[in-house]
């Protein structure tokens, strides 16, 4: 047993030795941190319903945020991070509650005023292994959160990553509480337990396997599982896998893409549902098309109560999908394709990009089409000013579209 303690004590110290210490005092520790930021604008023009359930709008919304980082230099393989997101909707008409005006209309995703401490969080590194305990941002295809809207969602709970294993990341993650964008009240998302949120359980659970072995080849499988809701007593099984390939070839580049994703649940009424999906990709020195299709099986639904695909609205695992505003499918007996092509003039800075997105709802007996143009335009003379203007068209058994214009400044 004492052989046993030395021996403990020894690794730490090994590890302690060996690692990268930038800072030799705390104080230096919070000195040398790093502070960013970005300055956001956001106009959103929506008319018309982009299905036949919803309900047709017509409202715009202008918002505003500031968002500031700080992270501290590393003491001793420690560090400390922080995110503040902060919301303000200066123009919107109409209130909560009434329908067809701009408050109602975006209630759910972007108008909501105030702020939040969206990352708050101790992160510990020790050779090639990270813990991270806190409030923080997750971006996995089970997990995570969507930075479309003004506000990115955030999640509080413990990451584990480590990269030991040659070419190979693994990852374990436990979360309590969840900040979505909103509360649907006119405020700005605040952190509320899982069961808040979701129909799912008190605590989320996820691990995470990523590989790069194979030349051009990248794959990866993830759980992630939702469990105590004693209120509901609703529990959730989310598996995904995904398989790419690309093949370069001098200015010419060919990729092939796989997925799929089992949802399992105990919910009364829900059947558990599959998801399959290929992508194919084609690109030409700065030209970049794809095709992607995605089909659910008619058992049951990928979704679940205020989840799609996953957890956090950056779960959006289907190949098929629209640009910004996502409409595709995780819904049962459904299927949908993407056709994608883009241009980047690299010496301007500028992406322009359009895309067509169609939709078969076999189960309501509908089908539905989304034709987006978009474009990003990074700022020559200004670093850190982007520009991302899109429009989406809504046609079939849906009519109307949405017009998006985002200004975004980093610092």
């Amino acid at each position: 047993m004492k052989l046993a303690r030395l021996s403990l004590v020894a690794c730490v110290l090994v590890g302690l030795t060996t690692s990268s210490f930038a800072a030799d005092t705390l104080a230096d520790a919070f000195k040398n941190g790093k502070v960013s930021g970005e300055l956001r604008a956001y106009y959103f023009d929506r008319e018309g319903s982009t299905s036949s359930t919803t309900s047709a709008v017509n409202s715009n919304l202008l918002t505003t945020a500031v968002i500031l980082k700080y992270v501290t230099d590393s003491f001793y393989g420690f560090k400390l991070g922080t995110t503040f997101q902060s919301s303000y909707a200066p123009f919107a008409d109409g209130a909560i509650g009434t329908a067809g005006t701009a408050k109602d209309d975006f209630k759910g995703d972007m108008y909501g005023s105030g702020a939040v401490l969206s990352e708050a969080y101790i992160q510990y590194t020790l050779d090639k292994t990270t813990l991270k305990i806190g409030r923080q941002f997750i971006n996995t295809p089970l997990v995570g959160g969507s930075p479309s809207r003004l506000v990115t969602q955030s999640f509080e709970g413990a990451t584990l990553v480590n990269t030991n294993l040659s070419n190979t990341t693994l990852m374990a993650g436990v979360i309590t509480k969840y900040q979505n964008r909103t509360d649907s009240t006119g405020n700005i998302g605040e952190f509320m337990n899982l069961k808040d949120n979701s129909a799912y359980g008190d605590y989320g659970y996820t691990l995470l396997v990523m590989n790069k072995s194979l030349t051009n080849t990248m794959l990866i499988a993830q759980w992630a599982g939702m469990y105590g809701n004693a209120s509901t007593g609703i529990d959730a099984d989310f598996y995904y896998l995904e398989g790419s390939y690309t093949l370069p070839m001098g200015d010419f580049k060919y990729g092939l893409a796989l997925n799929y994703e089992y949802k399992a649940t105990n919910e009364i009424g829900q059947d558990n549902g599959t998801m399959y999906g290929a992508k194919a990709s084609f690109g030409y020195k700065d030209f970049n098309a794809y095709a992607a299709y995605t089909t659910i099986s008619k058992d049951g639904d990928i979704e679940g109560t205020a989840l799609t695909g996953g957890l956090g609205g950056g779960a959006q695992t289907a190949f098929a999908k629209g640009y910004n505003n996502k409409a595709g499918t995780y819904t049962k007996d459904t299927s949908s394709y993407s056709f994608d092509a883009n241009y980047k003039f690299q010496q301007l800075g500028l992406l322009v990009g359009a895309r067509y997105t169609g939709v078969n709802d076999d189960f309501n007996n509908k089908k539905y089409g989304y034709t987006d143009a978009y474009t990003v335009y990074d700022v020559q003379a200004l670093k850190g000013l982007t520009f991302d203007v899109s429009y989406q068209d809504w046609e079939k058994d849906c009519d109307g579209h949405d017009f998006w214009f985002k200004a975004i400044y980093k610092f």
